[in-house]
């Protein structure tokens, strides 16, 4: 089985139980998480299972478990996560394996399944911090060293010394920062070094692999020859993201197998695209062979942006290793009308990895209820849109993990556009959605929006009054339902008048019309009248004008568009 991309997926954990009752529990939890309940006696699935499980899934009694499992512990890093839930699914309870093993994600995961109540007993969660291991998981890095001992000067208050050799997102660091150079350290490299005193390395996926081979290569072959040449070069097997070979050597099983024991996806090259690539040691033979001077350092290339490791041989194979530039991430992060449950749960994700959230004040404030610990907040004014695009940007490509926060959708009238006319194809971008203060204010009124409908912004800022007031024009002709954003100000109080003038040259004066005020905040205010009795002078800035069709109605005081289902026209 294979994950994203061809790389091997996490195998899925073993789920049994002790009792009739327990067993149902057991096959509606198993269905849940892609597998099949175990069955037999427990300490013998127990046994055939632990060797080679990811998780084990027991549900029964807490004691039980434990002996259970206790003639099976070795080592947490080594020791498959154990959830526990009883019989009739009240707790799921990360038994062993919470961090290193990931039975307290598991343990969440079961829980918000069976709505029952997660326990999870470890310091870190105790103490409301993030654990040290789980940094940069959303980022592809991964973990290594002394995880405990620095988690521990963490939880007593302790500050780390925090090194970025590869400039890679991380995520919020959850302790203060100093530059003492004997405090515990938080690095991150790809290269394998002396330790000095307590560390944590974090590993970037930066490195790739090019593979070449004769026909037959055994998988012991190839991969004895990538760990020597990792370990050789000083580099840590844990930030290897990808390997690439030449198209030709897609079934070559020896390449395959070895790529996948280590969890590697393998990308494959035609030959042209090979051949178009300058490396220091081409190779006529090869050419000969394969139609390209260069397999290995060609596909390392390919992939990465600096050879690091020039192309190494055994009897069978080759292998180089090439350095991916570095990215950071920028997600555009929507945070809906201002409800915290009309946030979406995507948003939530990527401000609590972020590093640094950038947005107008209001916004990062209300943006920093789903931040971590260590998250740094950046506040900007009104009227400072391109700094904070530029301020956003800037941070992204030194390495960091920013999210920049818009209210509604970041995308429509907001921040996502005049960032990403300055964000290049040498950051990642995520940009997430959310739910628009027009559609927030149409749900409050009803359904005006059940046909066809638009957007217009009555701000002429940066768009000429002309090109507005043609558009305005081109929706009244057309019968569109309208949103109208930014209505009115102080310093714009006529255009939402004449918007009504061109209006009232189409519809009849009794069109619907709702008048939304701050849609889902505290002072939200809301009112239904139509387009002859529209008292412009009472709408606000943080209002929205919504203004029906021809065919809207006013029904039981909600605003109602048909769809056109009871006559079968639309």
């Amino acid at each position: 089985m294979t994950g994203p991309e061809g790389t091997p997926a996490a195998p899925a954990p073993v789920v049994l139980a002790a009792t009739e009752n327990g067993r149902r529990l057991a096959a509606d939890l198993a269905a849940h998480l892609g597998t099949e309940a175990r069955q037999g006696k427990p300490r013998d699935v127990i046994a055939e299972a632990w060797p080679q499980a990811s998780a084990l899934v027991l549900v029964m009694a807490t004691g039980a478990a434990v002996r259970l499992i206790a003639p099976h512990l070795s080592d947490k890093r080594t020791d498959p996560a154990v959830v526990c839930v009883d019989d009739i699914g009240r707790f799921a309870i990360s038994l062993c394996g919470g961090h290193e093993g990931g039975a307290n994600a598991l343990a969440t995961r079961i829980a918000g399944h069976l709505r029952a109540t997660p326990v999870v007993t470890t310091a870190s969660e105790a103490a409301d911090l993030p654990s040290l291991g789980s940094l940069g998981e959303r980022f592809g890095v991964r973990a290594e060293g002394d995880l405990a001992a620095v988690g521990g000067h963490l939880l007593s208050g302790g500050k780390v010394r925090v090194e970025r050799e590869l400039a890679w997102p991380l995520g919020p660091v959850p302790a203060p920062i100093t530059e003492d150079p004997a405090a515990p350290q938080l690095r991150i490299t790809d290269r394998v070094a002396p330790q000095t005193g307590p560390t944590v390395y974090y590993r970037p996926p930066s490195l790739v692999l090019g593979i070449g081979s004769s026909r037959g290569v055994t998988a012991a072959e190839v991969g004895d020859l990538i760990d020597l040449a990792l370990a050789d070069a000083g580099l840590s097997p844990l930030s290897v993201h990808t390997a690439a070979t030449v198209d030709l050597k897609a079934d070559e099983t020896g390449i395959n197998e070895a790529a996948f024991a280590r969890g590697l996806s393998i990308v494959h090259l035609t030959p042209d695209t090979l051949a178009a690539i300058e490396v220091p040691n081409p190779s006529e033979v090869v050419r000969g062979a394969v139609g390209t001077p260069s397999v290995a350092e060609a596909s390392a290339l390919h992939l990465g942006g600096e050879l690091l490791v020039a192309k190494r041989r055994s009897a069978m194979a080759t292998v180089a290793i090439a350095r991916r530039p570095m990215r950071g991430r920028l997600a555009l992060v929507s945070l809906g009308p201002g409800s915290e449950d009309l946030t979406v749960p995507r948003a939530a994700a990527e401000l609590a990895a972020a590093e640094v959230v950038i947005g107008y004040g209001p916004y990062v404030d209300q943006a920093a209820r789903w931040t971590s610990r260590g998250a740094v907040l950046e506040r900007f004014g009104l009227g400072q849109e391109v700094a904070r695009a530029e301020r956003a940007v800037e941070l992204a490509r030194s390495g960091r993990a920013v999210a920049l926060v818009g209210s509604g959708d970041v995308g429509i009238y907001a921040m996502a556009s005049p960032t990403l006319e300055l964000a290049g194809a040498d950051i990642d971008v995520a940009v997430v959605p959310g739910v628009t203060a027009a559609l927030a204010s149409s749900a409050l009124l009803g359904a005006p929006f059940g046909h066809d409908h638009c957007y217009i912004s009555l701000s002429d800022l940066m768009t000429p009054w002309e090109r507005i007031e043609a558009r305005v024009e081109a929706a009244a002709q057309a019968d569109l339902a309208i949103a109208f954003y930014n209505p009115r100000s102080a310093g714009r109080d006529w255009q939402l008048g004449r918007a009504r003038e061109i209006l009232l040259r189409h519809r009849d004066a009794e069109t619907p019309v709702g008048i939304v005020r701050d849609a889902e905040r505290p002072d939200q205010e809301i009112t239904v009248t139509t387009l002859g009795g529209l008292d412009v002078a009472s709408v606000q800035m943080t209002t929205l004008v919504l203004v029906g069709t021809s065919r809207t109605r006013t029904i039981a005081g909600r605003m109602v568009t048909p769809r056109g289902y009871r006559t079968g026209t639309i």
